[in-house]
């Protein structure tokens, strides 16, 4: 068995294990909330607006299990979210119409606002890909959304076809007044009592929340209309993400760990653990891990994809 449900040689490891992700993770945020449907969803059935980093982290956590956790604990982890969607149900106001969190259209949505916001994000703050791994980063992907209940088949595999699905569902997408209060919310986040320690760091956030909003395709900002559009902002938006992504990646380790709870700790050392004994040198940590290693050999990485399906090795 495959030591983590991504090899370190994957795209998917390349762009998910990227620094920039926490902008990526909340422009995903604020992408998702223009389908109505899907923004009522949330709105009705998560407690995002009153634990904001609670629910950051569990998506990070999600995140994290599908790209280097253990394949059995990202089984575990998806089976663990279905059977938490299959219990939500929520109401659409402008039609009456009851929905479940777990349609197939509205899990669709929510997969393609987040790959996409990571690879465009990711790239936009310098990490150069090519379009064939691009294609492969949503490729690889389609693996991924099988943990929430998609078939694979049914997921946009390449960059073309994730084009394709955006243009056919734009008609359907607008910032309702639940989207607008969450992008402020995101812009500028409550500090919840547990964490009023954190407070005086709060203004930290804004270049974060600011960025996120900013890396939206302009049609998503003139729908929300949050934030001013000054001249030159997409040049302005492209050097400020590179130069946080440059001062996050600066961050020792040590320090940059702290960000995350005890839980991600062990779960990052598990997956070191398991990389060492398939035979990948770890001395430089997850991070390190980004070129194609020259052990396992072919075919043991071969074997570990016929897991999976992937034909690549």
């Amino acid at each position: 068995m495959k030591p983590t449900v991504f090899l370190p040689e994957d795209v998917t490891w390349r762009v998910q294990l990227d620094r920039a992700m926490w902008v990526a993770g909340v422009r995903a945020l604020m992408l998702q909330a223009l389908h109505p449907v899907a923004m009522q969803g949330v709105w009705q059935c998560s407690d995002f607006m009153a634990d904001p980093v609670g629910r950051l982290m569990r998506t990070a956590a999600y995140v994290a299990v599908t790209t280097y956790g253990s394949p059995d604990e990202a089984a575990e982890f998806g089976a663990r979210v279905r059977r938490v969607h299959e219990r939500l149900s929520f109401t659409d106001p402008d039609t009456g119409r009851r929905h479940r969190v777990d349609e197939t259209d509205l899990l669709l949505w929510v997969h393609c606002a987040e790959v996409v916001s990571y690879l465009e994000v990711v790239t936009r703050s310098g990490l150069r890909l090519t379009r064939d791994e691009a294609d492969r980063y949503f490729a690889e992907q389609t693996r991924t959304a099988a943990h929430v209940g998609l078939d694979p088949a049914d997921v946009p595999d390449s960059a073309e076809r994730m084009r394709r699905y955006l243009a056919a569902v734009r008609p359907r997408l607008g910032a309702s007044d639940a989207a607008v209060s969450t992008v402020r919310f995101l812009l500028w986040p409550a500090v919840p009592g547990r964490l009023r320690l954190l407070a005086p760091a709060r203004p930290l956030w804004l270049p974060v929340g600011a960025l996120s909003y900013y890396t939206l395709p302009l049609w998503a900002r003139r729908e929300y209309r949050v934030l001013p559009e000054p001249p030159g902002t997409r040049t302005a938006v492209t050097v400020a993400l590179g130069a946080l992504r440059t001062g996050l990646h600066a961050l020792p380790p040590a320090l940059y760990d702290r960000l995350f709870d005890e839980a991600a700790a062990r779960r990052a050392d598990a997956a070191l653990r398991r990389l060492a004994e398939a035979g990948y040198d770890t001395g430089r940590g997850l991070e390190g891990l980004r070129s194609p290693a020259s052990w396992p050999p072919a075919g043991v990485r071969a074997a570990w994809r016929a897991d999976t399906g992937d034909a690549r090795s």
